[in-house]
């Protein structure tokens, strides 16, 4: 079985999505942490992110980067991760290394931007998570406010948006549901009623 989790940045898929995969006993990959790991090879590279040459280049080295290194986590990262994100050789390069992942003969969870609509199109569950933006911005300053990072809320709604407006407008691969998607909301909900939910959508198919 292949379950396609996709929803803007601080939506909760990732927690989500490694739930489904441990309650299931899946195979799980944060398709996310691939564009993390181009964006810090290019930092710790001191290359621009917004050089596209470089960019492509550092995605066929992804993995120089371990998928579990904390800097992954850092800020910087996501706003690198973000720009390379537009890069359509970027997404190419990084393609086939997730429809592979996704053909483990045990199944596999797969979690991002586009799982559902271009990596796994015939994924047999798709998830499309999603939140208000103000409640995704109060969970990611709650989380960098738990880290010691000093933002401020209005800061971290800004940068929320602006990424939602590069994920939604590239013209390559942009975040939209797939139209068989399975539209979960969790403003109100907490992980525990989120992975209930999915669940029961993945039981029903």
């Amino acid at each position: 079985m292949i379950i396609a989790v996709d929803g803007p940045v601080a939506a909760g898929k990732g927690t989500l999505a490694r739930r489904i995969a441990g309650h299931y006993r899946l195979q799980y990959l944060d398709t996310g942490a691939l564009y993390r790991a181009v964006g810090l090879k290019l930092l710790r590279d001191g290359k621009d992110p917004h050089d596209e040459e470089a960019a492509e280049h550092a995605a066929r080295q992804v993995g120089d980067v371990a998928l579990d290194d904390p800097a992954l986590r850092e800020e910087a990262t996501g706003e690198a991760a973000s720009i390379v994100a537009a890069n359509q050789a970027v997404r190419a390069a990084l393609l086939q290394y997730q429809r592979d992942f996704a053909q483990t003969p045990t199944g596999a969870v797969l979690d991002g931007r586009d799982i559902g609509t271009v990596v796994c199109p015939d994924a047999d569950v798709k998830l499309f998570v999603t939140a208000s933006a103000e409640v995704r911005a109060r969970r990611r300053f709650d989380e960098l406010a738990a880290k010691g990072i000093e933002t401020t809320y209005d800061a971290v709604l800004k940068d929320l948006e602006a990424r939602d407006a590069r994920d939604q407008g590239r013209g390559t691969a942009p975040l939209k549901k797939a139209e068989d998607a399975h539209l979960l909301d969790t403003s109100k909900l907490d992980i525990e009623a989120a992975v209930t939910a999915a669940c029961k959508i993945i039981d029903a198919a």
